[in-house]
């Protein structure tokens, strides 16, 4: 079961001090599959049946039980696994769109990006928007434009069908 009321406390406890890290993940996990686009203001006011949910959670800890994650800066990261073996999978916030996003990510941070990954010894696989910036960026690595259903497009008539990305690699 999902509501209104369930997605309000969810948000308004997500920062309670005295928290765990287990506690804080779970309310964002419901935050972000009740709120309108994932954009974690607004219910989404769509049915979702949670033991669905919850199942998807354990495919994703299964598929994950072998992978490190971490929350540093990309240039630390690449830095530390940066060996001929490793492979670099990398969503940045997309370029023109930074003031969707809840971290800061200016236009030297793209660039800084674009440095660090010339360094990389092993592969990587980095996804963005489809803009001409991005495109003149990584023009020297294989770039392949995809497109994928637009998240919101059933919400609005005038919106596109589909959004416009790019896979760049450096294999």
């Amino acid at each position: 079961m999902n509501s209104r009321e369930l997605f309000n406390q969810f948000k308004q406890s997500y920062n309670t001090v005295g928290m765990t890290d287990i506690q804080r993940a779970a309310r964002f996990f419901m935050i972000i599959k009740t709120s309108y686009g994932s954009r974690l203001h607004s219910y989404g006011c769509v049915k979702k049946d949670v033991s669905t949910m919850v199942k998807y959670l354990e495919i994703v800890q299964e598929r994950l039980s072998k992978v490190v994650i971490e929350n540093r800066d990309f240039e630390d990261l690449i830095r530390t696994y940066n060996k001929p073996k490793s492979f670099f999978y990398l969503d940045p916030p997309y370029y023109g769109t930074e003031k969707y996003y809840q971290v800061q990510f200016t236009e030297e941070d793209h660039l800084r990006l674009k440095r660090a990954l010339n360094q990389v010894k092993g592969k990587f696989l980095l996804s963005y928007n489809d803009c001409d910036f991005i495109r003149d960026l990584y023009q020297d690595y294989n770039i392949k434009a995809v497109a994928r259903p637009h998240n919101l497009h059933t919400k609005y008539e005038d919106k596109e069908q589909e959004y416009k990305e790019l896979m760049v690699r450096n294999y």
